[in-house]
């Protein structure tokens, strides 16, 4: 792998203020699988804690799909915020894991909810959610949506090889979402970075299923439509790469690190996020953590985040908020949000 470090100062930095959020929401299945649970699979529970963090993840029961989840965390976002069906005016559901290859997940959850707006897809894996975001703010600061409904929701569960002990353990399914409205010139998106890789693509990928490498007609057998990673390339990878830009997108929003209230960092292993706290000196407090209680929810990571600490009172009014997803593609996105 070259030197991703230099690569990922070539990314562009941007700045979009005048777009709030009005609410969040999220829902994690009832079904919680142990460490100890998945010791039939030969997976050792106490190296799973050391390695990644995680004690326990959510894995949706059979009948359970994205949009199930995507529907549920939306609903209560919808709730939360007080507005009205008839005002959200764009659906965008970020998403590794679709319920079909074809239509958009997206359009059914749209309909399910009674929404009558455009709804769309939008696939950068575990920077899905905040590749959204960005999205979802071009689209109210222009004016052309007035209340944009934003989703990240994966059934990791579906896509990871449940054979394969060293990944299976590390992912768990969840949804988040947040309803996005015009706000004033101080709300919105200090700066944000949004940047990809592509010749780290193999890293992390599923190898057939897509029109490159189709499913045979006679069956797909090897298991090759599975999810496949390089965990030891990509965690190296992401390392350096929260760390810099971090530093970037905190410094273009003329912030210094100790001003960043609460830090969303994409929980895929708690030891991404130390060297995170190590190397840039963050306060442990204000880091937020679900990792050990939902394993990597992929897209839903950073909305849950979001959703939790907005939900316990903890995020007020002018309060700095750096929200970051890094994954397959490579991809990543980070926001310093001011709330």
């Amino acid at each position: 792998m070259n030197d991703r470090s230099k690569l990922a100062s070539r990314a562009p930095l941007r700045k979009l203020t005048g777009v709030q959020i009005v609410g969040t929401g999220s829902f994690v299945p009832d079904n919680v699988v142990t460490n100890e649970d998945l010791a039939s699979l030969g997976c050792d529970a106490e190296w799973i804690v050391q390695r990644t963090g995680i004690h326990e993840r959510r894995h949706a029961p059979p009948g359970m799909s994205t949009g199930d989840m995507a529907v549920s965390a939306a609903e209560r976002c919808i709730e939360a915020s007080g507005v009205k069906r008839s005002e959200i005016d764009l659906l965008i559901l970020a998403t590794l894991s679709p319920d079909r290859l074809l239509p958009a997940t997206a359009t059914t959850v749209q309909d399910r909810l009674g929404l009558r707006c455009g709804a769309m897809d939008l696939s950068a894996a575990c920077s899905g959610f905040v590749y959204a975001l960005a999205t979802g703010m071009q689209f109210v600061a222009t004016g052309t949506s007035k209340r944009a409904l934003v989703i990240g929701a994966d059934t990791n569960s579906r896509v990871v090889n449940p054979n394969d002990p060293k990944t299976y353990p590390l992912f768990g399914d969840g949804a988040g979402a947040v309803i996005l409205a015009p706000g004033s010139d101080e709300q919105g998106a200090l700066s944000y970075m949004l940047g990809s890789e592509g010749n780290g693509a193999d890293y992390l990928c599923r190898p057939t299923g897509g029109s490159a490498h189709p499913f045979p007609e006679e069956g797909c057998d090897d298991r090759s439509w599975y999810l496949s990673m390089d965990g030891r390339a990509v965690f190296k990878w992401a390392v350096r790469l929260v760390d810099e830009v971090s530093r970037q997108v905190i410094s273009a929003a003329d912030l210094t690190i100790d001003e960043i209230d609460w830090w969303m960092l994409h929980q895929a292993n708690v030891r991404i996020i130390d060297g995170a706290v190590d190397g840039l000196g963050i306060d442990r407090e204000k880091v937020v953590m679900h990792l050990d209680r939902y394993g990597n929810t992929s897209a839903g990571t950073v909305p849950i985040s979001l959703d939790e600490t907005f939900r316990a009172g903890k995020i007020q009014p002018g309060q700095h908020l750096l929200m970051s997803g890094f994954g397959a593609g490579l991809t990543w996105g980070t926001v310093v949000w001011r709330w």
